[in-house]
C-alpha cells in the first residue's frame, strides 16, 4: 500500500501512519493488534509504529496470515555464489517464487533467509515439479542486465528427461508450434496455425530399458513447453501429473517426482563478458523424496510423503 500524496486543501489528513491505516483498513482487520505484532513494515523492513508521523508517498507492507505448508523434502544445493549471482539446484515440488499455497516453501523465501540476502531474486522460473538449475541475482542493481539475457534468448539451456522409447520416432527432431496457457487453467494448449512461439530440439542420449534419457534444448521458454513437446510426440515425461492425463495429485504428495531436470545453463556474462557455465549436481532418474530424506525408492513412500519417514 502507498500513502496518498498531500492534498493542498488538507496537507496532513492523518496525524499518524496508524491513523491512516485505521481509516483505511478498520473494516477488515484489527489494525492496532497487527501494529502491535509488527506485521506492518516499511520498504526498509523497519516495523510501522502507530505513532509514526504520517508521510505522503510512503510504501507500507504487511505480513498476511499464512496457511500451514507441508515441508518440501529435498535439498537446495548452492552450485555457485559470487557478488552478483547465486546459482542453485532445486528439488522437485519446490516453487520458485512465493505464490498461492506456496509461500514459505519456495526457493526465494528459503534462500533469502538461508543466505541473508533480502533482495535475492530469480532471473527465470522453473515449474514447481521441475528440478535443477536456477539463476538468481544477489541485489536489485544486477537484475536488469541478467533478466535481459533471458528475454533476448541468449542463455543456452539443456534439460534431461526420462520418457518412453518409440521405435518409430526419428530423432533428433525439432518441435515447433504455438503454445498458450489460459489464466486459471492447469493445462497448456497447442494453437494450430498460430505463429510459432515454442521451439525445442529433442535427442535421445541413451536407452534405459523401456525408457530413454532425452536431451532437450529449448530455444524458447513457454510454460510447460518441454512437457507438451514430449507429450505431443507420444512420449510423455515419466511422473508428469498433467500430461497426458491430469492425475489430480495432492499438493503434499511427493512420491512421484517429474523426471525433468534443468541440467545445464551457459551464457556470456553481461557485466564482465566472461563465459559462464553451470551444471546440475542431480542426475536422472530422480527418486521420490519422503520426510527428511533426499532420495528414496519410490515404492518406499506412502501417500502424503512429507509427513512420513
Amino acid at each position: 500500500m502507498r500513502t496518498p500524496d498531500r492534498d493542498r486543501a488538507n496537507p496532513t489528513p492523518w496525524p499518524t501512519i496508524g491513523d491512516w491505516l485505521q481509516a483505511r483498513l478498520h473494516e477488515h482487520i484489527d489494525v492496532p493488534g497487527w501494529l502491535g505484532q509488527e506485521r506492518f513494515v516499511y520498504d526498509s523492513g523497519a516495523p510501522v509504529r502507530a505513532a509514526d508521523p504520517y508521510r505522503p508517498h510512503t510504501f507500507v507492507w504487511f505480513h498476511r496470515e499464512l496457511r500451514d505448508e507441508a515441508p518440501v523434502p529435498g535439498e537446495i544445493h548452492v552450485v555457485h555464489r559470487d557478488e552478483r549471482l547465486v546459482v542453485i539446484d532445486k528439488p522437485a515440488f519446490l516453487s520458485t517464487i512465493p505464490r498461492g499455497r506456496h509461500v514459505r516453501e519456495s526457493v526465494v523465501v528459503r534462500m533469502r533467509a538461508a543466505l541473508g540476502l533480502p533482495e535475492l531474486s530469480p532471473m527465470h522460473r522453473l515449474d514447481r515439479v521441475t528440478s535443477g538449475l536456477l539463476i538468481m541475482t544477489t541485489e536489485r542493481r544486477w537484475r536488469g542486465a541478467y533478466q535481459s539475457m533471458f528475454q533476448a534468448g541468449t542463455v543456452d539451456k539443456v534439460y534431461h528427461a526420462l520418457a518412453p522409447v518409440r521405435r518409430d520416432l526419428t530423432l533428433p527432431v525439432v518441435v515447433r508450434n504455438h503454445l498458450t496457457k489460459r489464466r486459471g487453467s492447469m493445462l497448456a494448449e497447442i494453437v494450430p496455425g498460430a505463429p510459432v512461439n515454442a521451439h525445442t530440439l529433442i535427442a535421445l542420449e541413451r536407452e534405459l530399458g523401456a525408457l530413454g534419457l532425452y536431451r532437450l534444448t529449448p530455444r524458447t521458454g513457454r510454460t510447460h513447453q518441454l512437457r507438451m513437446h514430449l507429450h505431443g510426440l507420444g512420449i510423455p515425461i515419466v511422473g508428469d501429473p498433467l500430461y497426458p492425463v491430469d492425475l489430480d495429485v495432492a499438493i503434499d504428495d511427493f512420491r512421484m517426482p517429474l523426471q525433468l531436470l534443468a541440467r545445464e545453463l551457459s551464457f556470456t556474462d553481461p557485466i564482465d563478458g566472461s563465459a559462464r557455465r553451470f551444471e546440475s549436481v542431480r542426475q536422472l532418474p530422480l527418486a521420490a523424496a519422503c520426510g527428511s530424506h533426499d532420495r528414496m525408492p519410490i515404492e518406499a513412500c506412502p501417500p502424503g510423503g512429507a509427513h512420513s519417514s
